[in-house]
């Protein structure tokens, strides 16, 4: 029976790596030697050469969160209170609840990030200034959805709103991008 010169190439590339291994995990010092050369130290981390580089980096995330907390308030909340769902005794009420408790705690946090991505670009951070209590606002409300409070869409779809239209002024035009549902619970 022949083996496939394949598994033989691999079996050796194999052997070989492990034999290194034990080799360079060995505990017995070899006398080393100096070179003469000198070690040249390496930067930590990256980062953005220029300026405009990091704003163009703070619009974007600026952009793709508040993407998704549109997304995700558009889908879960406004479309079901738009529909009806959150009415004492509305078929699938409870279900729908829930989905806007997990979109709105979502939106919260995608717009205190996309708050904070805003600060990296000086005409986004004046833009959004004048949003952030109404962001802010927005932490108790999906208690109040639980609740049945069907005022807390609104002001979901309002704060949505108005980010829109700061973006769209800075130059950083949001659209609604809805997540997963998996999204949501992480």
């Amino acid at each position: 029976m022949s083996v496939p010169i394949r598994r033989l190439v691999v079996a050796l590339t194999l052997c070989c790596a492990l034999v290194a291994g034990v080799t360079a995990c060995s505990s017995t010092q070899s006398k080393s030697t100096d070179t003469g050369l000198a070690a040249v130290p390496v930067a930590a981390t990256p980062s953005p050469s220029t300026s405009a580089e990091k704003q163009k980096f703070a619009k974007t995330r600026f952009v793709a969160n508040a993407s998704l907390a549109a997304g995700a308030t558009y889908q879960w909340i406004v479309k079901p209170w738009k529909a009806g769902k959150f009415k004492k005794g509305a078929h699938g009420r409870r279900l729908a609840l829930i989905k806007a408790a997990l979109a709105g705690t979502f939106a919260y946090n995608r717009l205190q990030a996309a708050k904070k991505n805003a600060q990296g670009d000086p005409l986004l951070a004046k833009a959004v200034a004048p949003l952030s209590s109404g962001i802010d606002a927005l932490k108790g409300l999906p208690s109040k959805l639980r609740k049945g409070d069907g005022n807390a869409a609104s002001s979901f779809n309002d704060v949505i709103n108005n980010v829109k239209e700061a973006g769209k002024s800075a130059g950083a035009p949001v659209t609604n991008q809805v997540p997963k549902a998996s999204q949501l619970t992480h």
